[in-house]
């Protein structure tokens, strides 16, 4: 089987003839690719060839479009710092949403104008084209709680819980929005899956999260599914309160990070979720040698089976070692589900 292939098959309870294997690489691509991170979160060009070349080397079954999560941010006018070598970040202290009023004002951006969110655009038609059927081509986009926080600042918008529930409401109403509109946009141009990053809902507990997150996450991924495209949740950091709140969403996939047990996380999001994950990306993959690694996914394969795929729980760590990636692939490879 092709990696396209195993992905889908086994996202659809087909048959398939090994693990898939799907780690984010953004940084560690770049590096591979031999090409400074600024170029690649700001050229869609350079951030395609760096996925094929990274994917093609160590036996991935997809490449994605995720660098970095200031693409709406910018397009809506927030002030994002750009480096050459790092990732380009949001200035809080210029948070656009600094004045929760300037939300009635702000419109939804084109995600065909020109700006970041084309670029990505444009990357997904790019690698539609390059991986011609052979690699699972992924999407991205924020969720509301992530986006929330880069427009209004991540310290403001936990107070808001508390002292502005109204403006919690519209300003994730306004993201739901938004990014329903900008994967439209990434599946017509040909992607396969749409990654849904909410990394700030790990940071609330999960009366807030079943109160104030996940109504509005459920009406995303229902508006993703509703379009035709696959969703893989990502959400960084200790889920354990709110796992059982992911795994109620509906997601294709769902990304666990290392501080949640996949045993725990298979308990509580029940045994036809597919979960991801979940190395400890530092610790484990990039400081271990490959057997330890090997290890190390065999234990997360045993917990989370059978609906499993291989990968770390978040991004592959610049200057993880070759052998240590390869021992991933070779896991997946050796494997079935």
């Amino acid at each position: 089987m092709i990696g396209r292939e195993r992905v889908l098959a086994m996202l659809e309870s087909r048959p398939v003839d090994h693990l898939a294997l799907m780690p984010i690489t953004m940084m560690f691509a770049a590096d591979h690719a031999g090409v400074r991170y600024g170029a690649y979160a700001r050229d869609h060009r350079v951030l395609a060839d760096a996925q094929l070349r990274t994917a093609e080397a160590y036996g991935f079954d997809h490449v994605s479009t995720i660098s970095d999560p200031a693409r709406e941010a910018a397009d809506c006018g927030a002030t994002i710092a750009f480096f050459d070598d790092q990732p380009p970040a949001i200035v809080e202290e210029e948070a656009r949403l600094a004045d929760t009023a300037a939300l009635a004002a702000l419109k939804i951006p084109d995600p065909l104008g020109g700006g970041r969110m084309h670029d990505r655009v444009k990357g997904v038609a790019l690698l539609k084209e390059r991986a011609a059927g052979r690699l699972l081509v992924e999407g991205w986009i924020e969720g509301p709680c992530a986006e929330g926080a880069d427009l209004r600042g991540i310290n403001s918008l936990m107070m808001d819980f508390f002292d502005h529930p109204g403006f919690i409401r519209d300003l994730f109403g306004f993201v739901v929005e938004m990014e329903l509109r900008f994967a439209r946009a990434q599946v017509e141009a040909g992607c396969d899956l749409i990654g849904l990053g909410d990394a700030a809902a790990s940071l609330v507990g999960p009366q807030i999260y079943e109160e104030h997150v996940w109504p509005h996450e459920k009406r995303l991924v229902d508006g993703l599914h509703a379009m035709g495209t696959r969703v893989r949740l990502h959400i960084c950091g200790n889920t354990r309160s709110i796992a059982a709140g992911m795994g109620r969403l509906g997601c294709d996939i769902v990304d666990i990070d290392f501080p949640v047990p996949l045993d725990e996380a298979r308990a509580k999001t029940g045994p036809g979720q597919v979960l991801l994950g979940n190395l400890n990306p530092v610790k484990v993959l990039k400081q271990e040698t490959p057997e330890g690694v090997a290890r190390a996914v065999a234990a997360c394969h045993a917990q989370a089976r059978p609906r499993f795929i291989v990968g770390a729980g978040c991004e592959i760590p610049r200057g993880t070692p070759a052998a240590n990636v390869l021992a991933l692939r070779d896991y997946a490879t050796a494997h079935a589900p």
